[in-house]
């Protein structure tokens, strides 16, 4: 155990302990610096005596605007929401206010007209007044005024943005942002990354004449690096190829150039591109036709997209006459391996095969695309191609030729990873958002999406181009919010134009591709983006990457991120903007750990029976299965087929009539299949000609938290109320709307065992593990415990595991002043962080807000840790980890025992994904309940004592009731 604290306090998180019982007693409300939260309620200024008068006169608001917004929307929502209100009394009266609304708006519409009439026909009156605009749009009074032109008024001074030659140098930038007003040593660690100069070699045989002159007209290309020359002399000596090197290090050249070679000597060649994303699919198709119509004799090669954006009546013609095509596994999974005889030119001509960001399959998914390449391989050998060549590339991995062994069901890999492209300098900065009481740590620290925001600004104006990376759509979403929001304060429209989100779920397919191709093409200056764009998508020269939050990924998903910037050899930036919470703020104290900690080992399932099963159900579909397919299937073909399949007098095996007609529909790769709202703006249903449009479709996994009537949406940084859902329908009405606040519901989800169907015993422990069928209930039921929220619960299935807190151990913790709250959750982390699979396995995250209440909850969750699969598939990830229980259990106990941290880090007890931040932990709560599982003796006398205000919060956890066992299941050995 660890030693007990000199101080006595929790071994728990003390930044957490202030209840809601210290922020009742408050007079005031809490000041939040989150852009993205309503500013406080501030008392308005009363009646004031006008001086030299000899009566009293009521002085009017200065800024009308402001005024109504404060009386007429911010109080009542304030009202409703039961937060503070001052109560202002009318500097007018009714009528007065109707009657001086009605005389500007009748003043307006003549401007209006007036302004249509002096504008000539050559003239955009929109674009004259926007442009007029800019020297009147109030500017932010909290705002310092720079007399710098990047920031300074126009008036002298006229703004301009810098072009991208003209912009400064990154460390120059840094210096500056030393001398700002608003700097208190954000920046807690700095590293740079020197320049290097490239290594280049020469292929033998050379290129062709063609091939040298398309490289050098399309991309300046006159020479190869080192790794480009080692995997193109590879694949020409009919060998399969992995390059893993550095983000921008001309990967793309690699498959490039021997397509090319391949073309050139049989104009029947055909080639198939797969890509994780459509949006690096869409980029690097446009490449490539570059290259081709640069190369004499290979203008009129077709090249088509074959995704799920590819309309139906253009599929017939992508499969009769592309040369090349840019698909994913999605598409070659239920698309093209399911027609396979509508394919068969394209299959036999098929020369090479290349699979980009080969580190994007992992886990699950990657299991899954495992099986999806053997059975297009299968496919391929039964048309008569065996000669098809497999060429690979990603970021910088863990033993990338395993990795692509492990997909592609190969053996003859070269490994390439020496990297000889040159790159240029790039500073790292670790930004911690300063504290909001200098002299006291516990006060908080200010808005990370606040700092992110303004260093964002900052460097736009100097014409930096900058790419936001943000963990979830919603985030993405807020941020783009708080961007028009200060762009437009500070005047800068010029800038604002600019700056566009992307992210995934975008509905429309021509507002996606807009946003491409502003990217790719370079007009925009700002992206707010998900990791929809963190693989390697060129979207021109980008300077600088900031990462709000650490991403989810981890540190591989950080050095990815970081890469996207100074893909051109110029100087770079990338910059993370830590949150607060623990993992963060773990990182910050330890920033070493992000450039020198190795990179984990992707993991893939190659054994799982449910996988292969679901996936010879559909091999069998394509073609009969027999026997001699263990080669691609591995050792579990034959009980597979006799258990699973239906087999003929001939002895070919067959797909269960079940899965019949299209059992592919049957397997999702990325996981289930959500069902959708359609979110419908109808704010110009009832103008002349106007009409409704979907925004975008949200998942209903998003859908209950952002679609509910009365709350605010937010669709490219604009903001919309929910006018009216309809559950049955699946549609949401949302009308345009300017305000400056957003909603925030209540809600709450129970993961419940319900059936036990396996239990299994805990190596040198009485206790037992137990896997099972597991239900999961969503409800979302308020917002701000004020508005009741007619919304029905989400509720499915899944299969689980879970493992009971022994009662005596319950109690031990309560009498010991010990959250059993905290205690479960971490060792749920705990337990996770040690099992390979962990990013398909999810548990019940405890929520801070819940769990420091003074007040009881009714809502008491049973003392057991439970795992379930979110796919609610039964992929068999939640099996694997209950057949390996007692050696995941060992590990994390070993793993929280022995760390050196005091409150629990991501190497022991914080776990990356969870969705609360980590904020209900106790490291010693988690190591007690580890070892009481496991049967460890535990001392009582190692256990701190606890304040007694955090031990005499009510309890959130009950002993957990027994559940119901299937029949004829018995304990199985550990």
């Amino acid at each position: 155990m660890p030693p007990k604290n000199a101080s006595g306090s929790s071994t728990g998180r003390s930044r957490k302990r202030k209840t809601d019982a210290q922020t009742e007693s408050s007079e005031e409300p809490p000041i939040s610096d989150d852009v993205n939260s309503p500013p406080p309620a501030k008392k308005p200024r009363g009646p004031k005596s006008a001086k030299g008068k000899g009566n009293e006169s009521t002085v009017l608001p200065v800024n009308w605007p402001e005024y109504f917004d404060y009386v007429f929307v911010r109080q009542s929502v304030e009202g409703l929401l039961k937060h503070f209100i001052y109560a202002l009394p009318p500097a007018l009266t009714p009528e007065a206010t109707r009657k001086l609304i009605n005389k500007r708006n009748e003043r307006f519409i003549q401007a209006v007209n007036e302004l249509l009439e002096a504008t000539s026909k050559h003239e955009d009156p929109a674009s004259l007044l926007r442009e007029a605009a800019r020297d009147h749009i109030p500017v932010n009074p909290n705002v310092r005024i720079s007399t710098d032109p990047a920031q300074s008024d126009s008036k002298g001074n006229e703004r301009r943005i810098p072009e991208p030659a003209d912009r400064p140098t990154i460390d120059a930038v840094i210096e500056e942002i030393h001398s700002q007003e608003w700097y208190q040593d954000q920046i807690v660690d700095r590293r740079i990354v020197e320049a290097k100069d490239g290594d280049i070699d020469y292929l033998e045989p050379a290129l062709s004449k063609t091939i040298a002159q398309a490289l050098q007209s399309s991309r300046n290309i006159t020479s190869l690096y080192t790794h480009q020359v080692m995997a193109i002399s590879a694949l020409s000596q009919g060998k399969n190829v992995i390059v893993s090197t550095s983000t921008a290090s001309g990967k793309s050249v690699i498959y490039q150039v021997p397509l090319l070679r391949f073309l050139e000597e049989d104009p029947h060649s055909t080639a198939m591109f797969i890509y994780p994303t459509k949006a690096l699919a869409q980029d690097q198709k446009l490449a490539l036709e570059q290259l081709l119509y640069s190369c004499p004799g290979l203008e009129n090669v077709k090249v088509s997209t074959y995704d799920g954006d590819t309309p139906q009546e253009l599929r017939a013609g992508v499969r009769e006459t592309a040369s090349v095509i840019f698909t994913n596994f999605d598409m070659l999974h239920a698309s093209i391996l399911p027609h396979e005889d509508l394919w068969r030119r394209f299959l036999k001509n098929l020369k090479l095969v290349a699979v980009d960001e080969l580190h994007y399959y992992s886990n699950v998914f990657g299991s899954h695309v495992a099986q999806v390449m053997r059975r297009f391989r299968r496919v391929c050998a039964a048309v008569g191609n065996s000669r098809s060549r497999f060429v690979s590339c990603s970021a910088t991995i863990a033993k990338p030729k395993q990795h692509m062994v492990d997909i592609f069901g190969i053996e003859d890999v070269v490994e390439v990873t020496e990297d000889g492209a040159p790159s240029g300098r790039k500073d790292y900065l670790i930004w911690n958002a300063p504290l909001l009481d200098p002299m006291d740590a516990s006060s908080g620290r200010r808005s990370s999406m606040s700092e992110a925001t303004r260093l964002m600004r900052f460097l736009m104006a100097r014409g930096i181009r900058v790419i936001l990376f943000c963990k979830i759509r919603k985030v993405c979403e807020l941020a783009m919010k708080a961007l028009r929001a200060e762009l437009t304060a500070d005047g800068r429209l010029d800038i604002l134009d600019r700056v566009m989100a992307y992210r995934g779920g975008m509905c429309e397919l021509i507002d996606r591709r807009k946003i491409e191709k502003e990217a790719f093409s370079g007009n925009l200056l700002g992206i707010v983006a998900t990791n929809a764009l963190e693989l390697g998508v060129d979207i021109g020269v980008l300077d600088a990457v900031i990462m709000l939050g650490f991403p989810i990924g981890g540190i591989a998903s950080f050095r990815q991120q970081a890469g996207r910037a100074g893909r051109r050899a110029r100087d770079a930036l990338a910059v993370f903007v830590a949150e607060s919470y623990p993992i963060d703020q773990h990182f910050v104290n330890n920033p070493s750990e992000l450039f020198d900690k190795p990179m984990k080992d992707l993991i893939i399932e190659l054994d799982s029976k449910v996988i292969i099963e679901a996936h010879l159900q559909c091999a069998a579909h394509e073609m009969p299965v027999t026997l001699e397919d263990e080669k691609y299937f591995g050792p579990t073909l034959k009980d597979l087929c006799e258990t699973s399949l239906i087999r003929d007098e001939d002895g070919w095996y067959h797909t269960h009539p079940k899965f019949l007609p299209f059992p592919a529909k049957h397997i999702s790769l990325r996981g289930a299949e959500e069902e959708k709202y359609s979110v419908i703006d109808v704010t110009k249903v009832d103008n002349p000609g106007g009409q409704a449009f979907i925004l975008e479709e949200v998942e209903i996994s998003r859908a209950l938290f952002e679609i509910y009537e009365g709350g605010i949406f937010i669709h490219q940084g604009l903001t919309f109320i929910v006018k009216e859902v309809s559950h049955d329908s699946k549609t949401a009405k949302l009308v345009r709307t300017d305000v400056n606040w957003i909603t925030q519901p209540r809600d709450f989800t129970n993961i419940d065992a319900v059936q036990t169907y396996r239990i299994r015993e805990i190596k040198g422990s009485p206790f037992r593990a137990f896997y099972g069928r597991v239900e999961l209930k969503t409800v979302v039921y308020a917002i701000i415990d004020a508005v009741d929220l007619d919304t029905p619960p989400w509720e499915r299935e899944s299969t689980g595991m879970w493992m009971d807190v022994p009662k005596p151990i319950l109690e031990l913790m309560r009498d010991s002043g010990i959250n059993p709250a905290e205690a479960i959750h971490a060792a749920e982390h705990a337990f996770l962080n040690r099992f390979a699979l962990a990013m398909d396995l999810k548990t019940e995250c405890k929520v801070a807000e819940k769990e420091y209440k003074t007040k009881a909850s009714q809502r008491k969750r049973p003392a057991r840790l439970i795992f379930y699969e979110p796919t609610g598939k039964g992929e068999g990830i939640a099996v694997k980890a209950f057949d390996h229980v007692s050696d995941i259990l060992r590990d994390a106990h070993d793993a929280v025992e022995s760390c050196q941290c005091e409150e629990g880090c991501a190497a022991c007890i914080d776990s990356l994904s969870c969705k609360e931040g980590n904020l209900v932990s106790s490291k010693t709560g988690a190591l007690i309940v580890l070892k009481a599982i496991l049967g460890h003796p535990i001392d009582v006398d190692l256990i701190p004592e606890y304040p007694p205000e955090i031990s005499n919060l009510p309890s959130t956890v009950v002993q957990a009731p027994a559940v119901r066992t299937a029949p004829g299941v018995e304990v199985e050995e550990a």
